[in-house]
């Protein structure tokens, strides 16, 4: 298995935040996580990327057969998973190139690396116009493209996404899905947290829905979005004129 997560438990001081979930990925495909606020996503991302002290506190996490829990997050990146914080956070008193580079530190394949920040231009063409600006200036969904970028930067085999479309506005909303849907198709596995659910369902091959740090459902995303409860609680009125609107926009731009 490309990722798999088996039993972990994770914890906040003494409470217990996740309750032994298990999931895993397939290489090539895009996986995502659904839960409200509180769920665990963010937890479990941060369990993934070794970023949370002497966590997780049971359980095993396998990267392509290698375990990878506990592991400091820097040797984590050199595997091969980049992240997308919740966030952005981008480093607002760097330029925009200057972020790119820092996605790539890692690596000491020169000529690469520039070929790689060209690419990065041909998926995000605003940041070749914003390239000399400083990341602070610019706009959320420019920032967001710029996280995505950095992380890209890495070359990674599986990327992380942690709520990419937080604070967008709906049509960027729709070109963020877009470009995850691209970077999929150029052959990077996807693990994507997010609660934007119809959008979600849109894009993943397999969806897993969090309550209360344990999974409660997954299966097919095809499958899954048509099973009532999911409809109920996750696929409401503003999420299905969301995906309407992005079927739109599919309809009119041809991601190449």
């Amino acid at each position: 298995m490309f990722l798999e997560v088996k039993n972990i438990e994770t914890y906040y001081d003494k409470i217990k935040i996740l309750n032994g979930i298990s999931f895993s990925l397939e290489e090539g495909r895009i996986t995502a996580i659904l839960g409200n606020n509180g769920a665990g996503k963010t937890t479990t991302l941060n369990s993934i990327m070794g970023l949370l002290d002497d966590q997780p506190e049971k359980g095993t996490i396998l990267f392509q057969d290698k375990p990878i829990h506990r592991m400091d997050t820097h040797k984590i990146v050199s595997l091969g998973i980049a992240y997308v914080p919740e966030g952005r956070e981008v480093f607002e008193e760097l330029t925009v190139r200057e972020n790119l580079m820092v996605g790539a530190y890692l690596r000491r394949d020169t000529k690469a690396v520039a070929g790689d920040l060209e690419h990065m231009f041909d998926y995000f063409p605003i940041l070749r116009k914003r390239i000399k600006q400083l990341a602070g200036t610019l706009s959320g969904g420019e920032q967001q493209m710029l996280a995505i970028a950095r992380a890209l930067m890495s070359r990674p085999k599986l990327i992380i996404m942690d709520e990419p479309s937080l604070g967008l506005s709906p049509l960027l909303v729709r070109e963020i899905f877009g470009i995850i849907e691209k970077i999929n198709r150029d052959g990077i596995t996807i693990l994507l947290v997010e609660q934007n659910a119809q959008m979600t369902f849109r894009v993943a091959h397999t969806v897993y829905i969090m309550e209360n740090g344990r999974f409660v459902m997954n299966g097919p995303a095809e499958e899954l979005k048509d099973n009532a409860d999911v409809k109920e609680f996750y696929l409401g009125v503003r999420e299905i004129e969301s995906l309407k609107g992005y079927q739109r926009y599919k309809r009119k731009r041809t991601w190449k």
